[in-house]
């Protein structure tokens, strides 16, 4: 990445939370991981109660882009078609001939709201696997490109769960970032009060359009990374697996299953553009800790002792991070946590 492309990122990444401090109060962290993801051409997963923001912060993030943006409200009798699109008979009004033409869907956008997608059953949810790997649809045999660039940013509900369907982790893997969106402190709150209850909305402005987006994402893509970090990727990706060698007791009692290939991927893409946002054309050890958790929580299935123990993904994530040295030893245990879970 040559320095004035570095230096645009970092006007870009500025204006955007710029324009989004606007309409959203607050969540900073969560802001910063959806522009991380969008430069890394990564889909989201924002998980939280309702009534933070979450439609808002993403509806907001895709006006800053001068970008097709679209919206699904995900419910029970939502079917596959109704997203991807389906094939429709035409019939020519001067011949009379008859032949089918595919009607796109709402998937075909750049950037894709999946409201709620819980609330729709696997077979729909299945529907979305092709278009977020390979950006594509396949319609009665044909195959239909998606635009470029692609995100789909879903929203989920985590205490409402009567009714609906749990994503599957094939689904959740093709996740980059599963984001976890909280409550506001007090004066945050007192804020979001203020702004909503008076005056007209303000407006947002696009900052970068898609053209010059792709070039950002490519320009990412091209931040070397040293080989003693790599291998800290990878060892704390390998770490979380049950199986491998590389596991300690704790991750062996409360694991069920680890994180595959596709985590080291996205740690380290996470951690360009963390490194590229922050002003630096090399990516560094802290880089992997900042996105760790949104990469690694929903690809770690802990099991019922852990539920038992309220060991949680995050907290494993967390030791696990304390106890793996870049480019050198691993540590024998999990500080601070012991075999049962407590701490210690």
């Amino acid at each position: 990445m040559s320095n004035a492309q570095l230096q645009r990122l970092r006007e870009v990444h500025g204006q955007m939370r710029h324009e989004l401090a606007k309409v959203i109060v607050g969540q900073e962290e969560v802001v910063e991981q959806l522009l991380m993801a969008i430069l890394s051409r990564g889909h989201c997963l924002l998980v939280g109660v309702p009534g933070l923001a979450k439609t808002l912060m993403i509806s907001s993030l895709a006006r800053t882009m001068d970008l097709g943006f679209g919206r699904i409200q995900f419910t029970p009798d939502l079917m596959p078609s109704d997203i991807t699109g389906t094939e429709l008979l035409h019939i020519d009004p001067e011949t009379g001939e008859r032949t089918f033409r595919f009607a796109p869907g709402p998937l075909f956008t750049n950037v894709l709201l999946a409201d709620e997608i819980n609330r729709t059953p696997p077979k729909t949810q299945a529907a979305l696997l092709e278009a977020m790997v390979e950006r594509q649809v396949t319609s009665a045999g044909h195959t239909h490109e998606l635009p470029d660039p692609f995100f789909v940013l879903a929203t989920q509900n985590p205490i409402e769960q009567e009714g609906t369907y749990p994503l599957p982790e094939a689904q959740l893997d093709r996740f980059m970032f599963m984001i976890q969106v909280g409550y506001p402190s007090v004066e945050e709150e007192r804020e979001i009060l203020k702004r909503t209850t008076s005056g007209q909305p303000p407006e947002v402005n696009k900052v970068v359009t898609g053209t010059e987006l792709k070039a950002l994402q490519h320009a990412v893509r091209e931040i070397p990374v040293a080989d003693e970090v790599l291998n800290f990727a990878v060892e704390l990706t390998r770490r979380t697996r049950v199986r491998s060698g590389e596991a300690n007791d704790t991750v062996r009692e409360f694991v069920t299953w680890g994180a595959g290939p596709r985590a080291g991927q996205f740690l380290l893409l996470g951690a360009k553009a963390h490194a590229a946002i922050h002003g630096r054309d090399y990516v560094a050890s802290e880089d992997i800790h900042a996105v760790a958790h949104p990469v690694l929580r929903h690809r770690i299935v802990t099991n019922f002792s852990a539920q038992a123990e309220g060991v949680t993904s995050d907290a494993i994530i967390s030791r696990l991070l304390e106890s793996t040295q870049v480019g050198g030893a691993v540590g024998a245990g999990l500080p601070g946590l012991s075999s049962n879970g407590s701490k210690g």
